[in-house]
C-alpha cells in the first residue's frame, strides 16, 4: 500500500505517515494534490488549506550523496516542512551535449529522499543560481564565445539555456507536487534584479518556456534584493515576487517596500541568511545564534514564509568554487561552504539549529523523530607525506593528448579546459640574464619556472610582473590556476588562462605550446610506475609537485586534513577531490573528509598536489579549522 506522497506504508513508517497527513491537511481519500496562490487571502494554499512553509537550504552537490539522507532527516526534525535547492547547470551538462545525472549529480534521486522523509521542496533550477559557485551554476564552455552575453535574450546564450531548460524541466515533471512529487514552487532565473542587463524580455521568456514543460498550474517566484531598482529588473508578471535579506535587516520595511509592487500574496523572505560565505584572505564569516532566532521568530510571528539560506552548506569539492569582483579585487572562495549555518559543514547539529528548532516549535509542531545524532569523527594525528614526482615530471600523463600551439597564448576555455590548471609554454628567445616577465592578462595565478626552476607566482590584478633568470633557448613555464569562474555580477564574462600578450623586458614572447592539465590522469599512478618519472635532480619543494601517504582509516568516521606547514594546492583521497587548501592565505586552514570516500577496511591513499612550497606532514585530526588567521 503506498500513500499519495509516494511513501511506502509496508516500510515501518506508518507513524511519520499519520504524522505528516495532520501536519499537511492531507487525507488518505485526497485525489486531487494542489499547491496555489491566494492573493486575496494573502496566503499559499495546500489542497485548499492556508499553508506556510518554513525552510532551509541545502545544495545536493555540495554534500556527500551517501549523506543526502542523514543531512534531509536533520533539516527534518529541525522542524522544517520544505526545503530548497538549486540545481547547477554545468555539473549536469559538463560539455555540450554531454550530461551527468550519477552520484553526486544525481538530483532527481535528492528528490526522491526529500519526498521520503516528508520534506517538500522550493526548487531553483536556473539557468542561473549564483550560489558562490563557480560561473554562477552556468557551464564554462559558454565561455569558448567571447561575444556571447549571458543572462540576456542574447541567442549566443539563449539557445543553449533553452535546450538544457526543456531538458531538465522534463526531468522535474514527475516531481511536481501536482503530480505527487514534493515540488511546491519553482524559481524563474535567480536575483536578477541584480544583474544590470535588466533584460525584461529575457525573464518573460523563461516564464513562458517553464510554462510550456511543467504547465500553467505551478507557482512560478521571483526572487531579489529589496530596493527598487532590484524589484523593477527581477519581477515577472505572472510570477509571485519575493525577497531576501539579512536577520540585522528591517523585515517590516522590506516587506512594506515588496508591497508597494505586489500589494497581495504571501510575504517571503527567499534567502534569510543564517551566516555568510568566506573568500581566501578574509575572516571567517558568523552570524549570532540569538540575532538570528530573534529575527526568525519576528519573521515567523508576521505570518511570513521563509527559506533559511544556508541550513546545510556542505563544501565545494573538486574545483567548483566560484569567485567575486568587487573594487577592482578578484575574491576566489574557500573550499569550505559552512556558512555558520545550523548544520556545519559535516552535517552536525550546532547551537543555532537547536535555537532554531526551538523557534519553530513556537509556529509549528515539531515531528516526532529524534534529532540524528553527529557522524563519527577521528583523529589520527600526524601523517608523513612522500615526495612523488613533480607536474613537470609526469606532462605526458596529466596531459596525454599533448599541447596545442599558437603564435600567442589562448584561453583555457579556448581549448575545453573548465577548471584547475593549464601550462603555458614557450622557449626564451633572448640573450641570457635577468629580466622582468609581465603578464598583464593573468587569470588567476601563474607559477613561474625556468628549465623547471622556480621563478616565482603571478597573480591577477596584484602582482602581474616577476623577475626572472634565464639563458637563450631555456624552457619558460607558466602553469596557471582557474581559481573559481566569477559567479556574480557584472564581470561573469571571466575566461581563465593568459589573456592577452606575455613580455619579457618588453619584448612580446611568442610560440607558446598550452597543455590542459588533468590531475586525475595520475592520481592512480602515484607512488607506483610514476617513480620512474621522477627527476635526475631528485625532489624539488618549491614547484608544483604531488606528494603522497598510504594509511588506514575507519570507514565509518569522518575527518579533517589540517595541511599546516603547506602552502597551497589542491587535496584528493582516493581520487577523490576533497578540494583547494591555502593555509598561508586563510580563514580555512582544514579540508573536510567524508567517510563515504574511505576505502573500507581497506588502504587509503592521501595525494597532495603542492603549488608552491611542500611541508613534511599532515594531521588528520576530528574537529575543523575554518576560522584560521588571514
Amino acid at each position: 500500500m503506498t500513500w499519495n506522497l509516494g511513501i511506502s506504508l509496508s516500510s515501518g513508517r506508518l507513524a511519520r505517515c499519520i504524522f505528516l497527513m495532520a501536519f499537511t491537511g492531507l487525507s488518505l481519500g485526497s485525489l486531487r494534490r494542489s499547491f496555489t496562490v491566494d492573493y486575496e487571502k494573502d496566503t499559499f494554499l495546500k489542497d485548499g488549506q492556508p499553508f506556510r512553509y518554513v525552510s532551509g537550504s541545502i545544495h545536493y552537490a555540495r554534500v556527500h550523496p551517501s549523506y543526502w539522507r542523514d543531512r534531509l532527516q536533520k533539516m527534518y526534525t529541525a522542524g522544517l516542512n520544505a526545503i530548497e535547492m538549486y540545481i547547477p547547470w554545468n555539473l549536469h551538462e559538463p560539455y555540450p551535449g554531454q550530461y551527468n545525472f550519477n552520484g553526486s549529480a544525481d538530483f532527481q534521486q535528492f528528490l526522491t529522499l526529500a519526498n521520503e522523509t516528508g520534506l517538500l521542496v522550493v526548487l531553483r533550477p536556473g539557468p542561473y543560481m549564483c550560489s558562490e559557485w563557480d560561473l554562477g551554476g552556468l557551464p564554462g564552455w559558454l565561455l569558448k564565445n567571447e561575444n556571447i552575453s549571458l543572462r540576456t535574450s542574447d541567442k549566443n546564450y539563449l539557445e543553449p539555456a533553452t535546450r538544457w531548460m526543456k531538458k531538465l524541466l522534463t526531468m522535474v515533471m514527475p516531481f511536481l507536487y501536482k503530480n505527487g512529487g514534493p515540488v511546491i514552487l519553482v524559481q524563474i532565473e535567480n536575483e536578477y534584479g541584480s544583474y544590470p542587463a535588466c533584460d525584461h524580455s529575457y525573464m518573460e521568456y523563461l516564464h513562458r518556456l517553464f510554462m510550456s514543460v511543467l504547465g500553467d498550474d505551478v507557482v512560478y517566484f521571483t526572487t531579489d534584493g529589496p530596493s527598487k531598482k532590484m524589484l523593477t529588473c527581477g519581477m515577472v508578471k505572472g510570477a509571485l515576487a519575493t525577497i531576501d535579506f539579512r536577520a540585522v535587516e528591517n523585515a517590516t520595511a522590506h516587506f512594506e517596500l515588496l508591497r508597494t509592487f505586489q500589494p497581495n500574496g504571501p510575504l517571503v523572505n527567499s534567502e534569510f541568511y543564517t551566516g555568510w560565505l568566506d573568500h581566501w584572505g578574509e575572516l571567517h564569516q558568523t552570524l549570532s545564534t540569538s540575532v538570528f532566532a530573534e529575527s526568525l521568530d519576528n519573521l515567523l510571528g508576521m505570518g511570513a514564509n521563509v527559506n533559511m539560506y544556508m541550513f546545510e552548506g556542505g563544501t565545494n569539492f573538486q574545483f567548483w568554487t566560484g569567485g567575486n569582483y568587487k573594487n577592482n579585487t578578484y575574491r576566489p572562495q574557500c573550499s569550505s561552504h559552512d556558512y555558520d549555518a545550523p548544520l556545519s559543514e559535516a552535517g552536525d547539529p550546532t547551537k543555532k539549529y537547536y535555537a532554531i528548532r526551538e523557534v519553530i516549535s513556537k509556529y509549528l509542531p515539531l515531528p516526532p523523530d529524534p534529532v540524528p545524532p553527529a557522524t563519527p569523527k577521528s583523529n589520527y594525528g600526524t601523517i608523513k607525506m612522500k615526495y612523488c614526482c613533480s607536474l613537470l615530471d609526469v606532462l605526458d600523463i596529466v596531459s596525454p593528448e599533448g599541447p596545442t600551439s599558437s603564435n600567442y597564448p589562448v584561453t583555457m576555455e579556448s581549448l575545453n579546459q573548465f577548471h584547475g590548471f593549464m601550462l603555458y609554454r614557450t622557449i626564451i628567445p633572448l640573450d641570457g640574464g635577468t629580466g622582468v616577465l609581465s603578464c598583464p592578462g593573468i587569470r588567476d595565478r601563474g607559477y613561474i619556472m625556468v628549465n623547471g626552476i622556480n621563478q616565482g607566482v603571478l597573480e591577477r590584478i596584484t602582482k602581474l610582473n616577476v623577475n626572472i633568470t634565464y639563458k637563450t633557448g631555456d624552457w619558460l613555464d607558466v602553469l596557471v590556476e582557474n581559481q573559481g569562474h566569477i559567479n556574480y555580477g557584472i564581470g561573469m564574462l571571466d575566461p581563465k588562462g593568459i589573456l592577452g600578450q606575455v613580455t619579457l623586458n618588453g619584448v612580446t614572447l611568442i610560440n607558446w605550446y598550452m597543455y590542459p592539465i588533468d590531475i586525475e590522469n595520475v592520481l592512480p599512478e602515484i607512488g607506483k610506475t610514476v617513480h620512474s618519472k621522477q627527476s635526475s635532480t631528485g625532489p624539488s619543494v618549491n614547484i608544483p609537485a604531488f606528494y603522497y601517504s598510504e594509511v588506514t582509516l575507519d570507514p565509518n568516521s569522518d575527518t579533517f586534513i589540517d595541511p599546516m606547514g603547506w602552502s597551497k594546492g589542491q587535496a584528493f583521497l582516493n581520487n577523490f577531490n576533497l578540494g583547494r587548501y591555502w593555509p598561508t592565505k586563510g580563514p580555512q586552514i582544514t579540508l573536510y573528509v567524508p567517510a563515504p570516500v574511505l576505502a573500507d577496511g581497506g588502504v587509503n591513499k592521501i595525494v597532495l598536489f603542492e603549488l608552491e612550497r611542500a611541508g613534511e606532514k599532515i594531521r588528520l585530526i576530528d574537529e575543523p579549522i575554518i576560522d584560521g588567521p588571514v
